[in-house]
C-alpha cells in the first residue's frame, strides 16, 4: 500500500539504512529510531500504519514498548529478532505484537509482512456481537467476555477467535487459518499458529475453567471450535 506510514526502530545504524532505503523505494513514508525511549511519542506524533520494532534495544526492549503502545494503539507491531530470543519474542506476541520476523531476513519477505499488516486493519465497518458457548465477542469495540469476565486478546487473538467462533463446529486446516488470520504468505508457518493457539486457549481458561479446551486440535489437519451445546458439522478449511 504506497503512502502508508511505517516506524522502523533498531539500534543498528547500518540496519535503518538499508531499511528505510529500501521501504521508501517502495512508495512508504519512513522515520527512524535508534533507540527506544522515544518509540510511544514518535507513534502518536507520527500515526504510522506500523511499526516494525527491534526486541532488543540499548535502552529498553520490544517486550516493553508494544506494551505501552498496546495501552492505547491497535497498530500493527512486527519484532525483529534474533536468533535465540524464542521466549521473548512469544512473550511480546502475548502483548499484542502482531508479527515477527527472525534476522537476517530477506526485503522481499519484509515488504510481504507489512502488505499483510496493512490489509488486516484497512476497511473495519461495524459488526454485531457474535456469541457462541461461554464466548461473546464484540466485533465493533472488539471486547471480549468469557463467562461473563472480561478478556483482552491481542488483535491477531482476537482475529483468530473470531474465525473459529464463525465456523463453529468446523475443522479449519492450519493453511485456511493461517490464510485468513495472517494472510497467503504464512500459509507454511505452522509455529505462529500454535503459539496463537497455546495463548488464545490459556486466556479462555484463565477466564473459565475449561474453555480452552473449546478449542480443539485435529492433529495433521487444523484447528475447531465446539461450544458445549453446539452441534456444528466438520467440514473442510
Amino acid at each position: 500500500m504506497s503512502g502508508a506510514r511505517l516506524v522502523v526502530v533498531d539500534d543498528d545504524p547500518a540496519i535503518l539504512r538499508s531499511l528505510r532505503r529500501s521501504l521508501e523505494g517502495h512508495g512508504y513514508a519512513v522515520k527512524t529510531l535508534e533507540s527506544g525511549g522515544p518509540t510511544e511519542a514518535l507513534v502518536r506524533d507520527f500515526r504510522p500504519d506500523v511499526v516494525l520494532l527491534d526486541l532488543v534495544l540499548p535502552d529498553t526492549d520490544g517486550i516493553a514498548i508494544t506494551r505501552a503502545i498496546r495501552a492505547w494503539s491497535e497498530v500493527p507491531i512486527i519484532l525483529l529478532s534474533a536468533v535465540g530470543d524464542e521466549r521473548a519474542k512469544v512473550t511480546a506476541l502475548d502483548e499484542g505484537a502482531d508479527d515477527y520476523l527472525t534476522k537476517p531476513f530477506n526485503m522481499n519477505e519484509l515488504l510481504a509482512r507489512v502488505r499483510v499488516a496493512l490489509r488486516r486493519t484497512a476497511g473495519g465497518s461495524r459488526e454485531p456481537v457474535l456469541q457462541a458457548g461461554p464466548i461473546a465477542m464484540d466485533l465493533a469495540t472488539r471486547e471480549v467476555r468469557v463467562g461473563g469476565v472480561p478478556t483482552h486478546l491481542t488483535p491477531k487473538e482476537f482475529d483468530l477467535c473470531r474465525l473459529l467462533l464463525r465456523q463453529e463446529g468446523r475443522v479449519l486446516t492450519q493453511r485456511f487459518i493461517l490464510a485468513e488470520v495472517w494472510g497467503p504468505e504464512y500459509v507454511d508457518d505452522a509455529h505462529i499458529l500454535r503459539t496463537f493457539v497455546h495463548q488464545l486457549r490459556a486466556k479462555l481458561e484463565a477466564a473459565q475453567p475449561c474453555a480452552g479446551a473449546l478449542i480443539a486440535n485435529d492433529p495433521g489437519v487444523g484447528y475447531s471450535f465446539t461450544s458445549p451445546e453446539g452441534r456444528g458439522q466438520p467440514g473442510e478449511g
